[in-house]
Formats: C-alpha cells, structure tokens, sequence
C-alpha cells in the first residue's frame, strides 16, 4: 500500500499515511466555515493504525467546539490545518488540502449543504485562470 506524506505550510507538522482513507467529505457546516476561512473543509476519514506523526507534533494545537464532535487542529508556528484524533477516537481527520499527494479516494459527498455560503453558487461557471488574472 501506497504513503502519502503530507506537512502545513511551514512544514514543521509533518505526517504520513497509507492511502486507506474510508471517507472523504466536503463539509459545509458553520464551524467547519469559521475553522477554514472557506466555503468547507475537505476531510479524509482514516483508522489510527494507518496515520503517522513524522515530525513536530508537539506543535500541533487543537480546539474542541464546544456541544460538537468537531475539532480544529493547527500548526502552532503557521496556522495551517492540520490531522487530528476524532473525539471517539475511532478516526484520524485529515484535512485533503495538507497532503502532499493525491489519495486514491476522491470526495463522496458535500455534507451539511444546507448551512452552504449562499455566495458558493454556480462556481463551475466562474471563470479559470491557472495563476493570477492579468
């Protein structure tokens, strides 16, 4: 089976995985919205025995949400988003945008749509640019 490492921005956090991720959900709730500065957050679902801590995990912060089974997990040196022990402890949430690689399973689904940014309409038809528009 194949690692997909995967680090945050400043790449102190680093981590790896076998690419045996069960779920992968786009999630559009309105803690995942505040948690991301985003439209949602983009999980990966996996079993603890397949995830690893390669390095800096002492600088790995988390929040619970309060009456929520949800949590964020940041780099303490960049922000940036990064894996965590669910509060079941039955999975490891891996945020899809911190890997450095592409895992074999593709988002399933978009969940909680119907707390969806009104603004996060029809984004198929905005225009594409593959940098900065001129």
């Amino acid at each position: 089976m194949t690692n997909i490492k995967g680090s945050c921005l400043c790449d102190k956090v680093q981590f790896e995985a076998e690419d045996k991720f069960q779920q992968f959900h786009l999630c559009h709730c309105d803690q995942c919205k505040k948690m991301s500065g985003s439209a949602h957050v983009s999980n990966l679902f996996i079993k603890p025995d397949y995830f690893n801590w390669l390095a800096g995990e002492e600088l790995v912060s988390r929040y619970d949400v309060p009456e929520r089974s949800i949590s964020n997990a940041f780099c303490q040196q960049c922000g940036s988003a990064v894996p965590y022990l669910s509060s079941s402890k039955q999975w490891v949430i891996v945020p899809a945008g911190g890997l450095n690689s592409s895992p074999s399973l593709k988002p399933q689904d978009h969940i909680f749509t119907q707390e969806k940014a009104e603004w996060y309409q029809d984004i198929d038809k905005l225009k594409q640019y593959p940098g900065f528009p001129d």
